[in-house]
């Protein structure tokens, strides 16, 4: 068996680290903290592996990137994903579409359903959609009452959202 990978970085202790902990938003990071805490205790790394609900082995790669790279090194990273079918101006281009409705003489529907959005951003912008962007297309919709310039019956009432039940004093 191999040689235990040390915790190199001395400039916390096993109380400084659960102190991090407890001012931590990200529940993962807490996790390694705290099974950092019990090795810099003295705990036999499988014994602190388990009890943050990881491998020791993992527990190995946490303390490898805790000496490279501090507390930092233990947050959980984001993967930026694909980047986006549409280009910010495409997307805002796509938005204006759906917020003037559809002109039937011109689009050939009364209103917009995801598969026309999906057929008219491949007509106008050469990009083929699937799954999930379509739904970047759903949420382009605006409620058109956001953008009626009449007041809403809300707004009739003077109400600040509740009915009134008796008059003003």
């Amino acid at each position: 068996m191999g040689v235990a990978v040390e915790v190199r970085r001395s400039e916390h202790t096993a109380v400084e680290l659960r102190c991090f902990a407890s001012k931590s938003v990200d529940g993962a990071q807490v996790r390694r903290l705290l099974a950092l805490a019990l090795v810099l205790e003295g705990r036999c790394r499988g014994e602190a592996a388990a009890h943050s609900g990881m491998d020791r082995q993992t527990l190995q790669y946490w303390i490898h990137r805790y000496n490279a790279l501090g507390i930092e090194g233990l947050k959980s990273r984001r993967s930026p994903g694909r980047s986006p079918a549409l280009s910010a101006a495409q997307k805002a281009e796509l938005k204006a579409l759906v917020v003037v409705s559809p002109d039937p003489s011109d689009h050939k529907v009364a209103r917009w359903r995801c598969v026309d959005l999906r057929a008219e951003v491949a007509r106008r912008f050469s990009v083929e959609v699937h799954g999930h962007d379509r739904q970047v297309a759903a949420r382009a919709r605006v409620d058109p009452a956001a953008t009626s310039s009449e007041p809403s019956q809300e707004e009739r009432r003077g109400g600040s959202g509740f009915w009134r039940t008796s008059p003003a004093c």
